[in-house]
């Protein structure tokens, strides 16, 4: 009887058999005892020979084939069936394309002796960086051997690197862990991806569905880790590069739709624009002001400030709410506030009609939502960073614009 497996991988494709051979050449090639792992290929309705080539593996690999019809860019549906079809306690995902170190699967499997979602270094993944030579050495050279030629070539390194060696590679000392969570080589427990729900499968274009998903597992209590010994080589491929750029800005919007809160909104606005910094280092900011600021009331300010709106203004956005609120309220009152228990407090003493916990860069609000914004002295520590931020969002969702303070 043949043992059960200790590790699936997961490989979704679509009309790249090349390089889902390469990719399962890697697989054969592991220094663990193939009786010890299984493959799931998940095809995203390809009509190339990728079916022909993962069959051609049946008897070097504990492999499965999965088809679904193609419908559309579907890899966050792809992984999730994969996922399913798995029969192991830990999950391993590999892009097609994306070639495993000898010994990949033995490191992903060592560093799930303590709880947590498992990322490996990804070589080559620089997508608009190419390395000289490296195409033609692929057709040659083991995933090792390109390793010892490039390792040292800045080009040849994980995009993340830089950031990453920044902390140690240490993801449990970053406040936002979740951005360098990239689906081409990472591992997770079975049991941990079935409670966050695994991928959304509403992500129907290219990027950000991995991102979401550690997002989800961060906020879960599910620790995020890196692992350098668990390594793989992406090899170089054509890109529809502009297309994949604005799919990601689309679905960057989508991601503070579906979880609208400072961190995401600090993180769409580095992402989506040409912002100095980075956006760990602009939420932990924002953190530090949000604790110097906890005990701040604003409704003396905000009181001054609906006094003397003009007559007739019935609808106001607070940016800035903070836990109290001028008493006798005579307007629909939109807070916005960066702090969570204070904006719960504030919202439930007054008549609100809607409550946004966000920065304010980004509020979610309709166009002329309102007709009045306030901006409050809440704001004042942020106003050097996100000024101008603030006040092109403020002008978008109201007609009069004013700071309280």
């Amino acid at each position: 009887m043949t043992p059960a497996p200790n590790i699936s991988v997961v490989i979704p494709t679509y009309n790249r058999s090349a390089w889902l051979r390469r990719s399962l050449e890697s697989l054969a090639a592991q220094d663990l005892p193939c009786e010890e792992f299984e493959v799931v290929v998940v095809d995203d309705g390809s009509s190339d020979d990728s079916a022909d080539v993962a069959r051609s593996f049946g008897d070097r690999l504990r492999l499965t084939y999965l088809f679904q019809e193609d419908l559309g860019y579907r890899v966050a549906t792809a992984r999730n069936a994969g996922a399913a079809a798995a029969s192991a306690p830990v999950v391993a995902f590999l892009d097609s394309g994306t070639l495993a170190g000898p010994g990949w699967l033995r490191a992903h499997l060592a560093a799930h002796d303590r709880p947590g979602a498992v990322l490996g270094y990804c070589y080559g993944y620089q997508p608009y960086v190419p390395v000289p030579d490296l195409e033609r050495r692929l057709a040659t050279d083991t995933p090792a051997e390109l390793v010892r030629a490039y390792a040292t070539n800045p080009a040849f390194q994980d995009m993340r690197h830089a950031r990453l060696a920044g902390c140690g590679f240490d993801l449990g000392s970053l406040a936002l862990p979740w951005r360098f969570f990239w689906s081409m080589n990472f591992s997770v427990t079975a049991h941990d991806l079935a409670t966050v729900g695994g991928f959304d499968e509403s992500f129907r274009n290219w990027g950000v569905e991995d991102l979401e998903l550690g997002y989800r597992m961060h906020a879960a209590g599910v620790p995020l880790r890196f692992d350098l010994d668990a390594w793989a080589v992406e090899g170089p491929h054509e890109r529809a590069t502009e297309a994949n750029i604005a799919s990601g800005e689309r679905n960057a919007w989508k991601f503070l739709d579906m979880h609208p809160e400072p961190a995401v909104e600090i993180f769409v606005a580095h992402e989506t624009g040409d912002r100095p910094g980075s956006a760990e280092d602009d939420f932990l900011a924002l953190a530090g002001w949000r604790r110097q600021v906890a005990g701040r009331s604003v409704a003396d300010e905000v009181g001054r400030a609906l006094r003397a709106l003009p007559a007739g203004t019935s609808r106001v956005a607070v940016v800035g709410a903070g836990h109290r609120l001028p008493g006798d309220l005579d307007h629909d009152l939109t807070l916005v506030d960066f702090d969570a228990a204070a904006l719960d407090d504030a919202a439930r003493q007054g008549t609100v009609g809607t409550a946004r916990h966000a920065l304010g860069v980004h509020t979610g609000l309709a166009d002329d939502a309102v007709d009045a914004v306030l901006l409050t002295s809440r704001l004042d520590g942020l106003w050097d960073t996100w000024g101008e931020d603030l006040l092109r969002e403020a002008h978008r969702i109201g007609t009069h614009v004013s700071r309280t303070a």
